[in-house]
């Protein structure tokens, strides 16, 4: 469940990933997937040999996408020893003839093996934990034993879930992963993100009502209905069905409790339509399931939030404002559709990559529903009034006119909230879709930059949309970042557009405009990837702090005593002139199909040593299967001034799980400090 912030919730990811359901997708015209079919456990044991899993791994099916020309997209979550693996998920990619032709893991992860199953900790402790990090009031915890492979090494962990309801009156449904060997917190997100009609927004509007008796209901054909909660903050209560004796809905005005449900039933049909009719997609379960929006909840609620089963509304200031637009009401829709095909999780650069999504399919719905009373533009929430002023939530063509978005991807984007990481992506889509410079659509006037001083031509809405569906569709797992967004949409533009090579360069181009940094996939085929393209290495600037690395505590560090490379944090080891020894190390599993594989970083070295006698040593090692080799030995004797790159094989490990370490030790006088920064383990 997720929101919009400063108002409206709009979200939901990670559930897939969380609960392990085993929702349908597809991929969208041109090419559009046929509508997905589960896929059996005969091919997940096929799978799983091909793949060369241990045999304590399990995939799991979720779904299966068909292109027209036979090629499917099956997606898996994953069990180790029978626990469920919480950021394991995997797609694999088969041609017609059942050839494996590619294989994403998420956070490239082939292995999952943790190392215990055993837990150190109890699970009340770690319910505990879960418990205080909650800030809703009412909560309930519970505790399951998991592995964690979202992020760092695999690990047993506990999936603590507290049910609530904050202060805001939002509903939360926290999930707090604990280390189930130290109790550390090693990742947390909340899932809460959000006839004749006569609506508030859209003007006059045709709703497709279903008799019953001598009266009309509030409901499709699809099954997409609407219900009054009458104030409730239930997150289970259904509300009561909206009936009417004439088929003619509310008056366009907050006072009459018609008006907010016709603007929601309104926008959940209209993105229904155009997930089937534009996306080849039946509905966000692609199974041609409707679902149910529930309207005027809590007191003055100014908020709206999808939360794996529903759409719900809030009044808005002083109850007057219900914030059921299309364009939030689709965006609020489009987290279910996200949440049954990547599950993007809604923390770091997937956050954001999340909520981009629903904001570019709340545009593209209404630019569909092409509504005079509402015409489409590149503006979020710009009916709702949320500001109070009259100005929107969110500007696509430049996001940090709220004041609180990025325009440009760095790598800090990953650590602001995701309706302000979100702004890179939004970015993107404006300028794929419209180009930079000025420029004005139906009646609005926009200015979009590039943060690279760049300029880029538009393909068009229309493409860019299907090109960003069948990248959340058929691409991205549940923890993908901007570097993935922009391999997987490059990718996808050459698939669904071959004859139209603007639609790719429109896409490429406006990556590069945001600052996303060139990989291996190119408008001109595939290139060799730089330095730190396929990154094994999490948290491999440190930039997120002392997170997935694990050892001594300290040296990982935003002191300012010592420069980065890049960004603001390092790993900075000596420096206290004592004896003594500090280690950091992360394991990584080099693919059995890599074809090279080097581990990269850059390190400073600074002493008060006047000799050349090495006092002070730093090691950089892999670890394998109990076996520790050092790769290189650096001393006081090797100072410099300024960061140095190093570089080192470690193809001969492929097939392996490696922990790269590094180790230094200090004698009990004259510090030297070895800083660390950029490191990579890199994959061809």
């Amino acid at each position: 469940m997720r929101r919009l912030t400063t108002g409206l919730a709009l979200g939901a990811a990670l559930a897939t990933i969380v609960a392990g359901t085993t929702s349908a997708s597809a991929v969208g015209a041109p090419s559009a997937g046929t509508p997905a079919s589960s896929p059996s456990a005969v091919a997940a044991g096929s799978d799983h040999a091909a793949l060369g899993l241990a045999a304590a791994e399990k995939l799991v099916p979720r779904s299966v996408i068909t292109d027209k020309d036979g090629t499917t997209h099956t997606r898996y979550d994953r069990t180790w020893n029978g626990l469920r693996v919480v950021g394991g998920d995997l797609v694999v990619e088969k041609s017609a003839m059942g050839a494996l032709e590619e294989v994403r893991y998420n956070a490239g992860r082939k292995s999952v093996a943790a190392p215990s199953t055993t837990p150190k900790l109890a699970k009340t402790a770690a319910v505990a934990t879960g418990a205080e990090r909650s800030k809703a009031s009412g909560e309930k915890s519970q505790g399951e034993l998991v592995v964690w492979a979202g992020s760092g090494s695999p690990r047993l962990a506990y999936d603590v879930v507290t049910t609530g309801v904050k202060a805001d009156q939002t509903p939360s449904r926290l999930h707090t992963i604990v280390d189930a060997s130290t109790g550390a917190v090693v990742s947390s997100w909340d899932e809460i993100v959000n006839g004749t009609g006569n609506s508030m927004y859209s003007g006059t509007v045709t709703l497709n009502t279903t008799q019953s008796g001598s009266s009309w209901l509030l409901k499709d054909s699809h099954g997409n209905y609407t219900t009054d909660l009458n104030g409730s903050t239930s997150s289970t209560a259904a509300g009561t069905q909206f009936t009417n004796a004439d088929n003619v809905w509310g008056d366009g005005t907050a006072s009459n409790r018609q008006t907010a449900a016709v603007d929601a039933e309104y926008g959940a049909e209209k993105t229904y339509d155009y997930y089937t009719n534009v996306l080849g997609r039946a509905g966000i379960w692609n199974d041609g399931r409707g679902a149910r929006s529930r309207v005027h909840y809590g007191n003055a609620y100014v908020n709206a939030f999808w939360d794996g089963t529903q759409m719900t509304y809030g009044d808005g200031t002083s109850n007057t404002h219900p914030l059921t637009s299309i364009d939030v009401a689709a965006h609020e829709m489009s987290h279910g559709v996200t949440e049954n095909t990547a599950g993007l999780a809604y923390t770091g650069d997937a956050g954001g990559l999340n909520e981009a999504t629903s904001d570019i399919f709340g545009t593209a719905v209404e630019f569909y529903a092409n509504s005079s009373a509402d015409p489409g533009d590149y503006l979020i929430g710009e009916k709702i009034n949320i500001n109070g002023n009259g100005t929107p939530l969110r500007y696509m063509d430049k996001p940090s006119k709220d004041g609180a978005s990025q325009d440009c991807w760095t790598t800090g984007t990953k650590n602001l909230d995701p309706h302000y990481s979100s702004g890179p992506l939004n970015h993107w889509f404006f300028l794929a879709s419209e180009g930079s410079g000025a420029k004005t659509v139906n009646g609005v006037s926009y200015n979009s930059p590039t943060c690279n001083g760049s300029t880029v031509t538009g393909a068009g809405r229309s493409n860019i949309e299907k090109v960003w569906y069948r990248t959340l569709a058929t691409k991205l797992t549940s923890t993908s970042n901007y570097a993935a967004a922009r391999e997987g949409a490059i990718a996808s533009a050459k698939e669904l557009f071959p004859s139209n090579a603007a639609v790719c360069t429109a896409v490429e181009s406006a990556f590069s405009a945001i600052s996303v940094p060139a990989g291996a996939q190119s408008c001109g085929g595939t290139t060799t990837p730089p330095p730190t393209s396929g990154n094994l290495l999490q948290n491999a600037g440190f930039e997120s702090g002392a997170t997935v690395w694990t050892g001594t505590a300290g040296p990982i560090t935003n002191n300012t005593g010592r420069p980065a490379r890049t960004g603001s944090w390092k790993l900075w080891l000596g420096g206290n002139g004592t004896t003594g020894t500090e280690t950091e190390q992360q394991t990584v599993t080099i693919p059995s199909t890599a074809t090279a594989a080097t581990l990269s970083f850059w390190v400073r070295i600074d002493t008060a040593e006047t000799t050349s006698t090495a006092y002070d040593t730093m090691k950089a090692q892999v670890v394998v299967g109990g076996t520790t080799t050092t790769l290189a030995t650096y001393s006081n004797a090797n100072k410099n001034s300024s960061y140095v790159q190093k570089s080192f094989n470690l193809l001969p490990y492929k097939g392996k799980a490696v922990t790269v370490k590094f180790t230094a030790t200090e004698d009990s006088s004259l510090q030297t400090s070895f800083v660390v920064d950029d490191t990579a383990v890199s994959v061809g």
